[in-house]
C-alpha cells in the first residue's frame, strides 16, 4: 500500500480544517454577479466514443433521449428554451430546438462514470485515475481495526456466495456500494436512531484509513433499523452490500459524508473562492461530495426543496457569489430503472428552474449541466458513461453553441475566471465566449 503515503484525504460535507480565520468577505465582481450551477445528476445526453472499448454495457445509453421516447407528452418547457435539445441532438414535442440558446456539451474525463469524481472534476480537479477493490480484499483488516477501536463487530455471510461484510454495534453495516460502478466505493450505512452519526463519523474515518477506493460514504437516516439495512441487501459479481434507497435511509433526516481518497481541495473552485472571501453555497448531494472549506453547505435530497432552496438565494438581492446545486433524485430514479419517475422529476426541476431562471439579475450566469447519464433503459443500474449538457443563460451571451467541451472542469474553469481569481487545476474557461 505504498501508494497511501502521499494520500491526501478531503472529507466533503465536513467543516475544513483551516489555519487561522476565515478571510473578510470579498464583493466578488464588482457588478455583483452570481454564478449558479444547477447539476441534474445523471442526466446524459448520449454515449462517449469510448463506451465500446471501455464500458461497453452502456452501448446506446442516452438518458435524455430514451426518457422521452418512453415517455409521450413530457414537456420541459424551461430546458428547452435553455438548448436541452441542441445539446441532445434531437427534438420531440415537448422539447423543441432553441435557436437562440447558448449551449455546449462535456466529456467526461474520469474514468467510468461517478458522481464523486463527477463533482471533483467540476469543481476544476484534474481526475486521477481511481484504485478499485472489492470490500472482500479489505474486510478482515477493517474487522480488526474497528476492534481495536472498541466497536463490537460480526459477519454478514451470504448463503448463496460466501460474501460477507461487517455489521458494527448491530446499528451499521461496512460494505460495497452496489449503485455506483463496481470497487469505486466503500459504504458505511447506520440506522442514527440507534448509532448517532458522529459515532458513525468516527467508523467511516478508520475504514478511509484502511480502503483503497475512491470514496468512503458515510450515511444514515431516521425511522430505519438494522432489519431494513438487511433486507435491501444485493449482489452482483463478487460484490455485496445494501442497496441505500430500497433500505429507507434517505427517508428521513439523512445525513451523508464522503470520504475521497487523492483530492486536494485547494486546487478546486470552493476553496479558491472562499480564500479569496468569495461567497460560496453548495446546495444538495455536491454538499456531501465536495469539500467547501470557507462557505455554506447544505444537503437536501427532495427535488423541489433543493431548488426552491436555490431560488430563494437567487432572489435576495443580498446573495453574492457561486452557488452549486446538484438534484439527486434523477440520479436515484436513473438506478432504480425508472423512468416514470425520473420523468416527474425533471417535469418537478423544470418548473423550479424555470423561476430561478426568471430571478436572474442581468449580470448573472446560470448553467444547468450533468456529472454523468444514468439511462433508465439501458438494462442495468448503474451510472452510464455519456456526454453531458451544457445550458447556459447570461445577458448577451450570443446564441450558438460553446462546441464539445473536453472536461467537465470547463466549468469550475468559468466561475472562476468570472470572479476573476486564480486559475483551478484543471479545465479552459468559456467565460470569453459567453460574456457578451
Amino acid at each position: 500500500m505504498a501508494e497511501k503515503e502521499n494520500e491526501e484525504v478531503v472529507t466533503a460535507g465536513a467543516p475544513g480544517t483551516g489555519q487561522g480565520a476565515c478571510p473578510a468577505k470579498a464583493p466578488g465582481r464588482a457588478d455583483g454577479g452570481r454564478f449558479v450551477v444547477i447539476v441534474l445528476d445523471g442526466f446524459g445526453v448520449g454515449q462517449m466514443a469510448d463506451v465500446p472499448e471501455v464500458r461497453p454495457a452502456d452501448l446506446g445509453a442516452n438518458t435524455c433521449v430514451h426518457i422521452f421516447e418512453n415517455t409521450p407528452g413530457l414537456e420541459l418547457p424551461t430546458l428547452a428554451s435553455l438548448g436541452l435539445a441542441n445539446a441532445a441532438g434531437r427534438e420531440f414535442p415537448g422539447l423543441p430546438f432553441a435557436p437562440n440558446a447558448t449551449w455546449g456539451t462535456a466529456r467526461l474525463m474520469h474514468q467510468g462514470a461517478d458522481t464523486f469524481y463527477g463533482h471533483q472534476e467540476i469543481m476544476g480537479t484534474k481526475p486521477p485515475k481511481p484504485l478499485t477493490e472489492p470490500i472482500q480484499i479489505a474486510i478482515d483488516e477493517i474487522d480488526e481495526a474497528l476492534r481495536a477501536a472498541g466497536f463490537h463487530t460480526r459477519f454478514y455471510t451470504s448463503e448463496k456466495s460466501g460474501l460477507r461484510f461487517l455489521i458494527v454495534n448491530e446499528a451499521c453495516t461496512v460494505a460495497d456500494n452496489v449503485e455506483c460502478d463496481p470497487g469505486q466505493a466503500f459504504n458505511v450505512t447506520a440506522a442514527i436512531d440507534e448509532l448517532d452519526f458522529d459515532t458513525e463519523l468516527k467508523i467511516g474515518h478508520i475504514v478511509r484509513k484502511i480502503a483503497k477506493t475512491p470514496r468512503v460514504i458515510t450515511f444514515g437516516g431516521r425511522g430505519v433499523h438494522l432489519d431494513n439495512l438487511l433486507a435491501a441487501v444485493e449482489e452482483h459479481d463478487g460484490f455485496i452490500g445494501v442497496n441505500a434507497p430500497a433500505s429507507g435511509v434517505y427517508n428521513d433526516d439523512y445525513h451523508c459524508i464522503h470520504m475521497g481518497y487523492g483530492v486536494d481541495e485547494k486546487v478546486q473552485v470552493p476553496y479558491i473562492l472562499g480564500e479569496a472571501g468569495i461567497d460560496v453555497r453548495l446546495l444538495g448531494k455536491v454538499a456531501d461530495v465536495c469539500a467547501n472549506h470557507f462557505g455554506e453547505s447544505e444537503s437536501i435530497v427532495d427535488t423541489k426543496t433543493v431548488l426552491e432552496r436555490t431560488l430563494g438565494l437567487v432572489s435576495d438581492p443580498a446573495t453574492t457569489g457561486f452557488i452549486c446545486t446538484n438534484v439527486q433524485e434523477t440520479d436515484l430514479a436513473g438506478h432504480g430503472e425508472d423512468v416514470a419517475r425520473y420523468a416527474d422529476r425533471l417535469r418537478v426541476a423544470d418548473e423550479v428552474i424555470g423561476r430561478i431562471h426568471a430571478a436572474l439579475r442581468p449580470e448573472d450566469v446560470l448553467v444547468v449541466m450533468a456529472d454523468h447519464g444514468n439511462d433508465p433503459t439501458i438494462g442495468h443500474p448503474h451510472h452510464t458513461r455519456e456526454h453531458v449538457p451544457l445550458l447556459i443563460s447570461h445577458v448577451g451571451a450570443p446564441a450558438g453553441t460553446i462546441g464539445e467541451r473536453a472536461t467537465l472542469s470547463d466549468v469550475g474553469a468559468s466561475v472562476v475566471d468570472f470572479f476573476g481569481v486564480h486559475a483551478s487545476q484543471n479545465g479552459t474557461s468559456f467565460w470569453p465566449k459567453i460574456q457578451g
